[in-house]
């Protein structure tokens, strides 16, 4: 099967897979914000803001580095392995012994008993066997489906029935521990060749200077998606962060979702003919208007139906959102079109271009955030999250040029 091929039916398979596994996430989240209140959806934002940061921090771009070998990654397996133990524990003691001064600096004690449990989610994710990897390596995005899609309803039911019984932030906590859990088992099930504890320094030493540039893209990328919620949080409390954080989801994952799929499919694509400047530059040309023509439609729909989507799906305790929802429709639009440039760069070995992008947008959030917050309250928080998208766009074309120059 040749790559366009290959990558239309990956993108076939993550589109599903998309669709369904969100279509999961707005039914979890329909019924569990009639269960539980804003703050308690607040007090989970405070959590996973804080996994995700230790995340990005100890991100040490094993997944990439194993994508971009071209030949078999067994040799690398067990070293990876050591890599991704070590990480989870570090998260884990990290998060435990932090919780106490984070949910003081968000004045959230209800955060405390959610942060210790989720401090178990990368624990038990650091067993996962790497070489789970091979199914986005080899565009294998059929397993991808049906082991995402089977974690997700885990997730989602395990959170659901919980909240019924705990009426809790907790209940969120349960359902990633045990997709967890379920993750590893399956990654050992159904995937080889299976990691030892034997490794070597010199691979590990390999992977992590490999992954430099990753990390540091990262901790931008995680300031850029998280630094408009944490700001939320201190300035306007748990519950304006609970609704900054549903209107979020619900304004951009249906647009963002596209450049997720894409991205995830073609970047394996990208890297196997990054030699071949022209077909590479053909692919990207297609791959870059159709979806915008995408993200441009499903914008267009949730800006002229924001009202609606809110109070039929979540009710009238939401309506806040709304406004907010109006603004970030058009931050995703912006962030699918001009995401495009990062599996590009990144199977160009670019690591350092998709960092620099990403810089310049969290400058711009940081400066303009705390004044539009304090103008418009959340809507000013969206502004702010539309306006650092626009800063980070000259940068991205800019970037794109000197690629495209290159290749001439």
């Amino acid at each position: 099967m040749g790559y366009t091929s290959s990558a239309l039916k990956g993108i076939s398979w993550m589109g599903l897979l998309r669709g369904s596994t969100r279509a999961v996430t707005f039914i979890r989240l329909a019924i569990l914000a009639r269960i539980l209140t804003p703050a308690e959806f607040g007090a989970f934002g405070v959590a996973t803001l804080v996994l995700s940061f230790l995340e990005i921090l100890t991100e040490t771009g094993i997944n990439i580095f194993l994508i971009q070998q071209k030949g078999d990654i067994k040799k690398y397996l067990s070293s990876a392995w050591i890599v991704s133990i070590i990480r989870g524990c570090l998260m884990a003691i990290l998060l435990v012994t932090s919780a106490s001064f984070i949910s003081d600096f968000f004045n959230s004690p209800e955060s405390y008993p959610v942060i210790l449990l989720i401090s178990l989610v990368p624990f038990i994710r650091g067993f996962i066997n790497p070489a789970i990897i091979n199914i986005q390596k080899e565009i294998q995005f059929q397993k991808e489906f049906y082991l995402r899609f089977t974690l997700f309803v885990i997730d989602a039911s395990i959170a659901i029935f919980a909240a019924l019984i705990t009426r809790s932030a907790e209940s969120f906590a349960y359902g990633l521990i045990a997709s967890a859990i379920i993750e590893v088992i399956l990654s050992f099930a159904f995937f080889k060749p299976f990691p030892t504890l034997s490794f070597s320094i010199e691979k590990i030493k390999h992977i992590v200077k490999r992954g430099w540039w990753v990390t540091v893209t990262g901790i931008f990328s995680y300031s850029a998606e998280n630094g408009d919620n944490i700001i939320v949080g201190k300035l306007l409390g748990t519950s304006s962060l609970g609704i900054y954080q549903v209107a979020y989801k619900f304004s951009t994952l249906p647009i963002s979702e596209i450049t997720d799929v894409v991205n995830k499919v073609v970047f394996p694509v990208y890297s196997r003919f990054s030699e071949d400047k022209d077909r590479l530059w053909k692919a990207f040309v297609k791959v870059f208007a159709t979806s915008s023509v995408l993200a441009v439609f499903l914008g267009a729909f949730i800006f002229l139906f924001a009202e609606q989507i809110i109070s039929v799906l979540l009710g009238s305790m939401w309506a806040e959102a709304v406004p907010v929802v109006k603004v970030l429709a058009f931050y995703g639009i912006l962030r699918t079109i001009f995401g495009n440039f990062a599996p590009l760069f990144l199977s160009l070995g670019k690591q350092d271009f998709v960092a620099k992008m990403t810089f310049f947008r969290v400058l711009a959030l940081l400066v303009t955030i705390g004044p539009l917050i304090n103008l418009y309250g959340l809507v000013g928080a969206g502004f702010s999250a539309l306006i650092s998208i626009l800063v980070e766009i000259p940068i991205a074309i800019f970037l794109f040029y000197k690629v495209y120059t290159v290749r001439k």
